[in-house]
């Protein structure tokens, strides 16, 4: 080999198989991994084609964390001759790969794509470093089969989960707050599933209350104010929910309310959500005096005021935006705030289909 790259790099063995792990500057990645010809067919590629409309997200993830994003190893197939000298006869040393070879990706192709787009607007970037994970490449079936084992057994973080974990999402954090700081919501709220069984211990999900508080506050920040106007509506709200308090205090079992009562639903708390909103929006109306009448509800399933609304005529849940906006409609209505225009043209299709 004339000519090549040289990589500071350690070597590994998987499945008797060197691999060889070095560190990049950023500004090298496009020089490696020059872009893929769209009219490769699928079947001719080693990884699926970009999706571009990924690459503003995790572009704007760089450019807005440049203080504290981190990116896992890109793992690439090397197509050409290459030898590792190792120092001392060790496993670390330097990957000489002949400037000839081709860098074909098998995971990563995304991160890569944003990184050379962030560095187009920020270009203090270049010098920062990714690490490098090479494999032979072994041609194009073995490399498409590494795409489908570096990819088939990976699996999405929960969304609950990733709100547990995500301190920069100020709606999140507001979130796991207000969950901590009211007992019923510490007590019955799962920080890690998205679904959760019937005999399980909880029941709500984080993901649950992130997603009415984001209908609260209608958009991405939340600042001391909203979160302070979060936790009182929430306090109101679980304290003058009867069933919720008889869960806490056991006098209703969690069985019971969960077969029951609606109270217990996604679609309930969702429809609290919108509640919240119109709270947040007309701040003339004392939640206090409005909320305490939450207490007078019947929230019973087999109640006909929830048909069609959150409960299907057969007795299953319903869920869609429009039952949402329903079963806050009818919550208003029975606590005494008005209805907007479309709430009571809602209403009086509802009316018209029953």
């Amino acid at each position: 080999m004339r000519f090549s790259y040289n990589f500071p790099a350690v070597k590994g063995v998987q499945a008797g198989r060197e691999y060889y792990i070095s560190m990049v500057p950023l500004k090298l990645l496009p020089r490696l991994f020059p872009a893929e010809e769209d009219v490769v067919l699928p079947e001719y590629r080693a990884q699926r084609r970009i999706n571009e409309s990924r690459i503003p997200e995790i572009k704007q993830y760089i450019l807005n964390n440049r203080d504290s994003y981190v990116f896992s190893a890109l793992s690439a197939s090397i197509d050409g001759e290459f030898r590792f000298e190792s120092y001392n006869d060790g496993d670390v040393g330097i990957l000489i790969v002949d400037m000839e070879s081709i860098f074909l990706i098998n995971d990563g192709q995304h991160r890569k794509a944003a990184i050379e787009a962030a560095m187009k607007e920020d270009p203090s970037l270049e010098n920062e470093t990714i690490s490098l994970v090479f494999f032979e490449d072994a041609g194009l079936a073995r490399s498409q089969q590494m795409f489908t084992d570096l990819n088939k057994h990976a699996v999405k973080t929960s969304n609950s989960l990733a709100t547990l974990y995500d301190a920069r999402d100020e709606i999140a954090v507001a979130t796991k707050n207000i969950i901590d700081t009211i007992p019923f919501f510490h007590r019955f709220t799962d920080k890690e599933r998205d679904i959760l069984g019937k005999n399980s211990s909880n029941l709500f999900t984080l993901n649950m209350m992130y997603k009415a508080n984001q209908k609260i506050l209608h958009g991405d920040h939340c600042d001391s104010s909203d979160e302070s106007f979060l936790l009182s509506y929430w306090e109101l709200i679980s304290s003058n929910i009867v069933e919720w308090q008889e869960v806490l205090d056991k006098s209703l079992t969690k069985k019971a309310l969960r077969e029951d009562y609606i109270v217990a639903l996604a679609i309930t708390i969702s429809a609290f959500g919108k509640l919240g909103r119109f709270f947040y929006d007309n701040r003339q109306y004392d939640m206090s005096q409005y909320l305490v009448m939450l207490r007078q509800i019947d929230w019973l399933r087999s109640n006909q005021d929830w048909s069609g609304r959150a409960i299907r005529e057969n007795g299953k849940v319903l869920n869609s935006e429009e039952a949402i906006s329903l079963t806050c409609s009818k919550i208003k209505s029975l606590i005494g705030l008005p209805l907007t225009k479309e709430e009571c043209q809602r209403e009086k299709q509802l009316m018209e289909k029953i």
